[in-house]
């Protein structure tokens, strides 16, 4: 039987048992209001698909600052770009120009979605810092990309040792905002849905061992599915000890 949990009730759950599954939001990261994402070149060649980005108010490499006790999964190689096709598992790439070898030629429609990421794998939200884009001229596999878009970004892959006692939750949202009387995020994890009216990161804690079932919905006011492209988004991520 599945849990429903309004983002109101997280904390007063949380602080009455520690084995609760609960989210609670991130704060205290820098915003990069003004950081910015921009396609400078891209084509096909023989290793795959070159991007070639601008980068202005942002640099990969560096470690994100945390002025706050984040105590997330961190990448050492620093800030980079979360490279997303077709809305499967991100790659992560840390120089603004780079080959991709996933995209289909011969089938065509991918769709791409690049954006700036902290070195904690939060993504930077703001209007300027991601490009969307569809590659090909495949009629069959075209999508329409003025809807209402939500793609999966974190939690990925396995956690192990502390990494697992706090885990990040994060997606991204095109052409669409949240609201408490308006669009929102049904998160189903490991059968607790929680309703996010917030486009923000949350922690994820209270989870226990083993692998971990995430689906994220995107839903309007009256709860129900939005018919947009990779909506829902489903994954499985794995905590070890």
């Amino acid at each position: 039987m599945k849990k429903l949990i309004l983002l109101s009730a997280i904390l007063i759950l949380g602080c009455k048992n520690t084995n609760q599954i609960r989210i609670t939001k991130v704060e205290g990261s820098t915003e990069y209001e003004n950081a910015k994402l921009s396609l400078k070149e891209s084509n096909w060649t023989d290793e795959g698909y070159l991007f070639s980005f601008d980068l202005e108010n942002y640099k990969l490499g560096l470690q994100s600052p945390k002025e706050f006790e984040y105590k997330l999964a961190n990448s050492a190689k620093g800030q980079h770009i979360h490279l997303i096709v077709n809305n499967g598992p991100y790659s992560a790439k840390y120089t603004e120009e780079f080959v991709h070898n996933q995209l289909d030629k011969t089938k065509g429609g991918d769709v791409v979605l690049a954006f700036l990421s902290r070195s904690y794998h939060e993504s930077v939200k703001n209007k300027d810092a991601y490009f969307l884009t569809q590659i090909g001229d495949s009629i069959a596999n075209k999508k329409d990309l003025s809807k209402e878009l939500l793609f999966y970004s974190r939690p990925k892959g396995t956690y192990k040792a502390d990494d697992t006692n706090r885990v990040l939750l994060d997606f991204y949202l095109v052409n669409t905002s949240l609201a408490e009387d308006g669009n929102k995020v049904r998160a189903t994890i490991h059968g607790t849905e929680f309703i996010i009216d917030e486009w923000t990161p949350y922690y994820i804690e209270g989870l226990p061992k083993g692998e971990i079932s995430i689906k994220l919905e995107l839903i309007d006011s009256k709860g129900d599915l939005i018919e947009s492209p990779f909506n829902p988004s489903q994954r499985t991520f794995t905590l070890e000890e």
